[in-house]
């Protein structure tokens, strides 16, 4: 592959992953590559010299980049994009403005003019002859749920779908005609009788029935809060590990050097010839002991249990989302007041954050300990050297 195109595949992919929201089920990277392959399949039946060939493979990999800003005008988003990227690796203006052009020919109220452009806009489109166009089509029918907030019923989505392919979409190359027409055609068989059936067995949607679910739908919490709240509460238990895992090494070596020191050391103090010892091996027995207090005080759990009446879950004063304010109640009282909380938006927001609150109360807590711990084993181990150090050059002068 060019080097060229891997590297902009590559960046394409990490600008998606970085920056495309998860409510993009359809307009994602999956979609890109998907096209980038139609194209190539289009540019091996028509005739299209290489440079104009991988305008074209440029062009699809950066066609849909736009919908990282912005639903609207996404085009021209892709287009800046794209610039940007061609003009900080020394792409020429010229070429820049024949991919900018082709990118422009995605949008769907434009009439491609020239072999390019219909190659781009058909391979855009080239989902609509699979066999899996159907749930394809879910995705983008999702993807504008989340997106725009429009909602549409099983007949509603099927008219979209006829009116799409009987109005708004052609195939230009007559590559695409020949590969793509036929799958076409049997799918919008299927969506015809998709309506008719549904018009049979009188399953239109009540219009007051859609709005409530539109309106249901708003209230539905934010992805991008919800992701906080995962990547925050992620970040403070990898913290948590990180400061027990720390503590753990400090017990295990002031518990190795105790445990050897009461072995060999310790019984030879009895000794007169040894007595020059018996300070440096307190220093040392003491940072180590002190050291091992510290280390257990920043693992060992510090829970607060307090109790509660119905009256404070009503009043909104109670974190449920905490083992030790719920753990006195019954399941059902349990059940009833969790039901309460997911069904209020800004409660359930509330314990979580009062939850983070918490926990980084507690961080700080052990990692203030754990500070201390580190700072008296170090000064421990350079005292306890220093004094052995001395006591043994006392000794031989």
């Amino acid at each position: 592959m060019n080097q060229a195109l891997l590297k902009i595949e590559n960046y394409v992919f990490n600008l998606f992953k970085d920056k495309l929201s998860l409510d993009y089920t359809y307009h994602n990277f999956m979609h890109t590559s998907n096209v980038v392959e139609a194209i190539k399949i289009l540019i091996s039946k028509e005739d299209i010299s290489n440079e104009m060939e991988e305008k074209l493979l440029i062009a699809g990999w950066f066609h849909d980049t736009g919908y990282t800003q912005s639903v609207k005008n996404h085009e021209e988003e892709s287009i800046k994009i794209a610039s940007n990227y061609l003009k900080n690796n020394n792409f020429s203006d010229e070429y820049i403005f024949d991919v900018e052009k082709l990118i422009l020919a995605t949008e769907i109220t434009y009439t491609p003019q020239k072999i390019e452009e219909c190659i781009i806009r058909d391979a855009d489109n080239y989902h609509l002859s699979k066999k899996d166009y159907f749930k394809i089509s879910e995705l983008l029918r999702d993807e504008i749920s989340k997106t725009c907030g429009k909602l549409f019923s099983d007949f509603e989505w099927n008219l979209e779908n006829r009116n799409y392919f009987i109005n708004l979409h052609h195939y230009f190359t007559n590559s695409a005609k020949e590969l793509w027409l036929k799958g076409k055609e049997d799918n919008l068989i299927t969506i015809q009788n998709n309506i008719k059936e549904i018009k049979l067995i009188g399953e239109i949607p009540n219009k007051y029935e859609l709005k409530k679910k539109k309106s249901d739908k708003i209230q539905q919490p934010n992805r991008g809060v919800d992701t906080l709240f995962r990547v925050t509460l992620s970040n403070h238990t990898r913290l948590s590990d990180i400061a027990d895992s720390k503590a753990n090494i400090l017990l295990s070596v002031n518990a190795i050097i105790i445990s050897i020191a009461l072995s060999t050391l310790v019984p030879k103090l009895g000794n007169p010839q040894n007595h020059h010892l018996v300070i440096p091996a307190t220093v040392m027995l003491l940072s180590s002991v002190i050291s091992i207090v510290f280390a257990i005080m920043a693992t060992k759990p510090n829970v607060s249990y307090s109790k509660f009446t119905s009256e404070d879950i009503k009043n909104r004063k109670v974190n449920l989302l905490f083992f030790g304010n719920f753990y006195q109640m019954g399941l059902d009282a349990y059940e009833d007041a969790m039901k309460e909380l997911m069904e209020d938006k800004d409660y359930l927001y509330n314990s979580l954050t009062r939850d983070l609150f918490y926990l980084g109360k507690v961080l700080e807590r052990k990692y203030r300990i754990l500070s201390t711990t580190y700072t008296i084993f170090m000064i421990g181990t350079i005292v306890s050297v220093l004094t052995f150090a001395l006591a043994l050059l006392t000794n031989i002068f």
